[in-house]
């Protein structure tokens, strides 16, 4: 599919959605009414502030949103009853939050891994495809996170990422006409992964070529792979879709790791990034008073000259 007609796609799904004009509206009255403005678009998940708003998530949203959030994530949304998709979304919807990623399903198979070309598991990996097209109508998303699995170490790795960008080919053909986005996310929870560097990534990306499938930058889990952070994004910026954020040590908030985050958030402000930033991250503090400490925490970092 043409860049042109991919992106008219991505504008027909968002006038078939119906929520423009109630989102817009809705944003504006969101910001007049939150307690603090962001220069980025930060995306909390579910559970990140349960202390303040309860456990429903329609009431963790709303916090969110007068927090001055206008974003969030849900790694978890394609496992969620259809009826609550629907209700996430048009909630979002009218507070003007944008939804950020999600995770296209496996089927309960977490050991597929692409790298091994078996066509089984790249029927799974479509078939998750298919039914993530569905969910991001729902919820109104743009982005889904895949991970390709495991190295397959009886295949040479060249082998293995030919099989790789296959696989992601026929992925991207099925989001193309919906003008959504597969954000491939390399990870440093093991080095059995086979995707983990963000060259890496932006090699298979533009193998694809595909406008449906790009990188998924995750701050924390390139620190702890490569560091480095500023230079290698500014190398890889041309296949970044999606940035989430954690940092190192701990995979917690800003501010309580090593990761210079006011000097990284300024970098990716004045490169013109418009898209969201996941806060794929747990809380260093507990309890009420953490999700107040955290809230603090993206204040200070969020301070930087513009």
């Amino acid at each position: 599919m043409k860049r042109r007609d991919f992106v008219k796609s991505g504008l027909s799904l968002t006038a078939l959605t119906a929520t423009v004009p109630l989102t817009n509206l809705s944003s504006q009255s969101a910001k007049g009414k939150a307690k603090n403005t962001f220069k980025l678009k930060y995306a909390p998940h579910f559970g990140m502030f349960e202390h303040s708003a309860g456990k429903d998530p329609i009431d963790q949203l709303n916090f969110m949103a007068e927090q001055g959030f206008t974003a969030m994530e849900d790694n978890g949304m394609m496992g969620r009853e259809v009826s609550l998709q629907e209700k996430i979304g048009s909630q979002m919807a009218k507070l003007g939050m944008q939804m950020g990623v999600f995770v296209v399903d496996k089927g309960g198979n977490s050991q597929n891994t692409l790298a091994a070309g078996k066509p089984e598991y790249i029927d799974i990996f479509l078939d998750g495809c298919k039914r993530a097209v569905e969910v991001a109508k729902r919820v109104n998303a743009k982005w889904m996170t895949v991970v390709p699995g495991n190295y397959e170490r009886n295949i040479p790795l060249g082998i293995q990422t030919s099989n790789v960008i296959e696989a992601l080919r026929r992925g991207a053909e099925i989001f193309e006409p919906h003008g959504l986005i597969m954000v491939l996310e390399p990870l440093s929870d093991t080095p059995d992964l086979f995707l983990r560097y963000s060259d890496q990534t932006h090699m298979i990306c533009k193998g694809v070529n595909s406008p449906s499938c790009k990188i998924l930058f995750d701050i924390y889990h390139m620190q702890r792979n490569e560091g480095n952070l500023i230079p290698n994004m500014e190398k890889t910026w041309d296949e970044i879709a999606y940035i989430q954020i954690g940092d190192n040590p701990g995979r917690k908030e800003p501010t309580t790791g090593e990761i210079n985050y006011k000097n990284v958030f300024e970098y990716i402000y004045k490169k013109g990034y418009e898209g969201v930033l996941g806060m794929e991250h747990g809380n260093f503090h507990e309890g009420k008073e953490g999700e107040q400490k955290l809230i603090e925490a993206y204040k200070q970092v969020d301070n930087f000259n513009v």
